[in-house]
């Protein structure tokens, strides 16, 4: 009689991922259809919007993987990195303004003034972002993980609180210097300056970020400590400095973010960056939180859902509906495959 009373739900464990799956390749199929309609009716517009979404997904890649790191190394959600880079933009904008007198027209001399920028922006998101982990997450280290987790949504708050009393509630606007000469064509389609220069600029930022963790040193340590932050600490690694400089690194690529978004889309809000945190921890959940490759992949995928959401003529929901085709993904991906496109499964530790 047992084994009779269990068949049932081994059986019904075993049809299960099937139906699953059958329910996602469904899904995938219709809209590999409606992506194929869109691209055979406006082939032009198609492609444009897919270079779009590359660009996109460039910048949500920077955010997702500051996000991927500290939760690699803490399994910590940080809720409030989307709002340290809301001040990257901040600080992006005034750097650039008021230091370098960064302006339209500068031709040139902006490639060494946006440099400059960029290095001052992650110097000071990494220093900010190292002080968050000292001041919140650190004295909760061992603590139930809903204290921390809630101390994070704290602080989010309370770095909108400081953009807001330091800009105000509305826009403040960068310049826009980002040329949008062509850079090339492909299919009728030009290809500019300021998209390009988005990508030239994330590109060597992810592929350092690879080498750090996998090649060097420090990198090692904290592969280490990710793994087991006690055997760590008995073989030598300083546990401390070793997540302290994690946060640093995440901080330095929120303001490359940072400087990247004000300068591309050219406006930053103090409330901005919760809800493109949001997006890009979406997009980190997508490929495999604690992945670094699939934090990349899945906010390149993500940029590309919300430009052909927004940007394709044929049947598409409107811009009106990204987010809850975003955060409707997110709730899909927990439900149905928590560890991400790229993620292993891993139970979960006592």
């Amino acid at each position: 009689m047992a084994a009779d009373a269990s068949a049932p739900t081994l059986a019904t464990r075993l049809r299960r991922p099937s139906a699953v799956g059958a329910l996602g390749g469904l899904f995938v199929l219709a809209l590999l259809a409606w992506l194929a309609v869109n691209a055979e009716r406006t082939p032009a517009d198609f492609l444009e919007v897919f270079l779009i979404g590359i660009t996109t997904g460039c910048v949500y890649a920077l955010v997702a993987l500051g996000y991927t790191l500290v939760y690699g190394i803490l399994e910590l959600i940080n809720f409030a990195h989307g709002d340290v880079f809301m001040l990257g933009g901040m600080f992006s904008i005034t750097y650039a303004t008021h230091f370098f007198g960064l302006h339209t027209g500068q031709g040139v001399l902006i490639i060494p003034i946006v440099f400059a920028t960029l290095l001052l922006a992650m110097i000071s998101c990494g220093l900010i972002n190292a002080a968050i982990e000292f001041v919140a997450y650190r004295p909760l280290r061992g603590k139930p993980r809903l204290a921390p987790l809630i101390t994070a949504i704290g602080m989010s708050f309370v770095i909108q609180d400081v953009g807001l009393i330091w800009k105000g509630p509305n826009y403040i606007t960068a310049p826009d210097v980002f040329p949008r000469s062509k850079v090339f064509s492909i299919g009728g389609v030009d290809y500019t300056w300021n998209k390009l220069i988005v990508v030239v600029i994330t590109i060597p930022v992810l592929l350092g970020l690879l080498y750090l963790v996998q090649r060097t040193r420090q990198g090692k340590a904290m592969r280490a400590t990710a793994q087991d932050m006690d055997a760590s600490a008995m073989m030598g690694i300083n546990v401390n400095r070793t997540i302290s400089f994690t946060f640093l690194i995440a901080g330095g690529l929120a303001g490359a973010a940072g400087l990247l978004y004000s300068l591309y889309v050219t406006t930053v809000r103090y409330d901005q960056g919760f809800q493109l945190g949001l997006i890009a921890f979406t997009a980190a959940v997508l490929g495999g939180v604690g992945n670094l490759p699939g934090a990349v992949l899945g906010a390149i995928l993500i940029g590309l859902i919300q430009a052909f959401n927004e940007g394709l003529n044929w049947h598409a929901p409107g811009s009106d509906w990204t987010q809850s085709i975003v955060f409707s993904i997110l709730i899909l991906i927990l439900v149905f495959r928590p560890e991400g496109l790229l993620g292993e499964r891993t139970p979960e530790g006592g």
